[in-house]
């Protein structure tokens, strides 16, 4: 079993988040109750030597954060201060108990594919989504899978998702929900004018390419949903299997598989009261 290393703990604050700094505050005196030492940082402000971290804030703190450590192998730890928090551990009322978890071994680390592109100058857990630059168009996109022609699109965009993923944006798009452990990726169109056009479930080991037409003056292309960057419309982009993984703390309590959570957190399967 994978170990936690106490040393060097950093506490990630959302500083768009009003109560994030209270709760990272909290955190703080929680592990140094217990004998621990621990550093609170902005998430603008990254601790590099950190060997945990621990992040306050919604999904998209700890997204933000896995972009960073992932590279290098610093396990996470979400404590939820968001809507949903799917990837989250622990609520603010659960922190006690979350620590003293860790410290007694009572956890797991898992490890989460990543997406790369641009030989892994552009990192995400997620998903990886390409759009026009104009919003209001639809856009004509080209994908390739291994260097062969797969098909086009006349789309609003294309979502290209890990299996952690697969629970975000891909979802609300109309894709399949997928095991984190699948080693696999989701290809879903957004708001396709093609009724044939489909999700599409394919080896994690396949490269994928998207090109687009000279009818885009230029594209958009966002890691997460957070790091975006402007890309020339004439340009292919080439998005594979990172070999960087994160690592994600996963503590040992009731109902925490990932079938329970998906029950609770979107009311998988749960039929409607009368």
């Amino acid at each position: 079993m994978e170990m936690l290393s106490f040393k060097n703990i950093s506490v990630v604050y959302n500083e768009d988040v009003a109560e994030s700094l209270q709760v990272a505050k909290h955190t703080k005196s929680v592990l140094e109750a217990r004998g621990l030492v621990a550093k609170i940082t902005p998430s603008s402000s990254y601790d590099p030597v950190a060997s945990l971290v621990i992040t306050i804030g919604g999904d998209g703190t700890l997204l933000k954060a896995s972009r960073f450590y992932a590279p290098k192998n610093v396990p996470i730890l979400g404590i939820n201060l968001g809507r949903l928090g799917f990837l989250a551990q622990a609520n603010t009322d659960e922190i006690e108990a979350s620590v003293l978890k860790l410290i007694n071994n009572e956890y797991r680390i898992e490890s989460r594919m990543m997406l790369s592109a641009y030989n892994d100058r552009v990192l995400a857990l997620n998903d990886i989504v390409i759009k026009g630059d104009t919003f209001s168009r639809t856009s004509k996109l080209f994908l390739y899978i291994n260097g062969k022609v797969v098909c086009d699109y006349l789309a609003d965009g294309i979502i290209i998702s890990t299996p952690t993923g697969s629970t975000a944006y891909t979802l609300s798009a109309g894709g399949p929900v997928l095991v984190p452990g699948l080693d696999a990726m989701v290809i879903v169109p957004i708001c396709a004018h093609t009724l044939t056009a489909r999700p599409l479930v394919i080896p994690a080991s396949e490269e994928i390419k998207i090109t687009s037409c000279n009818t885009c003056s230029r594209l958009k292309m966002s890691a997460d949903g957070q790091d975006t960057i402007d890309i020339s419309a004439d340009d292919c982009v080439v998005i594979k299997k990172s070999k960087t993984e994160a690592k994600l703390v996963i503590l040992e309590k009731e109902n925490n598989g990932f079938y329970a959570v998906l029950r609770e957190k979107l009311q998988w399967g749960v039929a409607p009261e009368r």
